[in-house]
């Protein structure tokens, strides 16, 4: 590929808007700050066309968003828009170039997954965080503690595992703050497109699709006959769906009842009709739990 070529493919995608790729990646929009999203990479703004990293550096246009976010060159970064969002954002000025037809691939370079350390001593701050403050049943908790799928870190977060296949091999980890501070992120090298946090009924056929592990848990707490599954933020289409659909399991979209959420569900919907709209009648599934209370 000349470069003439390329760089006719890179202004065909860099225009994209920003909150489309941020929504993309899973990133999660702060709820008192609607320019600040909380990503893998830490905090950043958005402000029009460009964003700022809370930990330093800024830049413009989705090119350099998908590199910031997946440590990726810029010929991988162009190839992840063209794949995943070019068709529903066409270019103004050219056409995008034609995809193959297979699902999208994650822009490579993720580095090897990182997961942190157990830390012992913190556990009962973790586990005080989620029965106390967001209403989740200790009964609930104690087997995903014993099996490992949720563990403090030593900065006192609570590490939800994601994890995929029968031997439930970990991919990744969702990290939510258990400070006064209003904090999410993920464990560097986290491969969602491979797996998944969940909870659930052993050979249940309903399966309920959560933006967060602990949405997925208060979701199970309230109707346990059923699998809940954590997407680790708002994901139209998780390569793993279409599995799970031809496994004959009927899928629920339980996105929280937003804009980014309702929006992520309407494209669900329309790439796999057979899933269902489960909007939660608050904000989400654990807000809903707590009002319970």
């Amino acid at each position: 590929m000349n470069f003439d070529e390329f760089r006719r493919r890179a202004d065909a995608v860099r225009d994209i808007p920003l909150e489309a790729v941020l929504t993309c990646c899973g990133a999660v929009r702060d709820r008192h700050d609607r320019a600040r999203w909380h990503t893998e990479r830490g905090p950043l703004s958005v402000t029009g066309a460009k964003f700022t990293n809370w930990h330093g550096g800024s830049g413009g246009g989705a090119i350099d968003l998908v590199m910031h976010l997946a440590q990726v060159h810029v010929s991988a970064a162009v190839e992840w828009l063209e794949q995943r969002l070019a068709a529903s954002h066409p270019a103004p000025r050219q056409p995008t170039r034609a995809t193959s037809g297979r699902p999208p691939a994650a822009p490579q370079g993720y580095g090897p997954l990182r997961l942190p350390a157990p830390e012992a001593r913190l556990l009962d701050r973790v586990r005080r965080y989620l029965t106390q403050r967001r209403g989740l049943s200790a009964v609930l908790l104690e087997p995903l503690i014993q099996s490992g799928k949720l563990y403090a870190d030593r900065r006192g977060n609570a590490v939800f595992l994601l994890v995929a296949g029968k031997p439930n091999r970990p991919v990744g980890a969702e990290l939510r703050g258990t400070g006064p501070r209003v904090w999410r992120g993920m464990a560097p090298g986290t491969r969602k497109d491979l797996g998944y946090f969940w909870i659930g009924t052993p050979g249940s056929q309903n399966i309920i699709l959560c933006e967060s592990a602990i949405d997925a848990i208060s979701y199970w707490q309230m109707h346990p006959p059923c699998i809940c599954i954590s997407t680790a933020g708002v994901r139209a289409n998780p390569p793993w769906l279409p599995g799970l659909l031809a496994r004959g399991y009927a899928l629920h979209c339980g996105f929280d009842a937003d804009e980014p959420g309702d929006a992520a569900a309407t494209q669900m919907i329309a790439l796999y009709p057979a899933v269902q709209r489960l909007r939660p009648p608050a904000h989400d599934w654990n807000d809903v739990l707590t009002s319970r209370r």
